[in-house]
């Protein structure tokens, strides 16, 4: 998982840096969190974590209109998306949304739509990277034998 987790994270800085993106922190971040223990696991769940970023958005850019930045604004923004995404059953994309929507809610300026499509875009790269970096041939998939990995020496 290291190797495919470190390619993908290379992979999506430098299209990131190919597309102008601002803050690449936010598409790494995306892979470090979909990168599943298989590579099965990464392509089922993309497009759920795709919704997802969508919902994440939607609600935090939504809030932003309305409420203040604070940690009490955040909480609810977080269990709002969360909540939406469960209604969707896409249960794959909670922890996204979740993500998304509070980074949108705590980091907003005075464009919180614009914020919100960037932060979206962002993600949705790392989300599609990582994806497409789950079909790479087996060097990229496997661990050496022994290291397991489920985390086990």
């Amino acid at each position: 998982m290291a190797v495919r987790t470190a390619f993908a994270m290379t992979a999506t800085i430098l299209v990131g840096q190919m597309l102008k993106i601002d803050e690449p922190v936010y598409a790494i971040i995306a892979v470090a969190l979909v990168t599943d223990l298989t590579p099965k696991d990464t392509q089922r769940l993309g497009l759920g974590r795709i919704a997802g970023t969508i919902i994440g958005s939607i609600v935090g850019a939504s809030l932003c209109m309305v409420l203040p930045s604070n940690p009490f604004s955040i909480g609810l923004g977080v269990l709002v998306a969360m909540f939406l995404v469960a209604l969707t059953r896409i249960p794959a994309g909670a922890r996204v949304a979740g993500l998304v929507c509070g980074v949108i809610i705590l980091t907003h300026d005075a464009e919180p739509w614009t914020y919100a499509f960037d932060r979206a875009i962002e993600t949705t790269l790392g989300i599609v990277t990582a994806v497409l970096v789950s079909h790479m041939p087996k060097l990229l998939r496997d661990e050496p034998k022994g290291s397991g990995e489920h985390g086990a020496p």
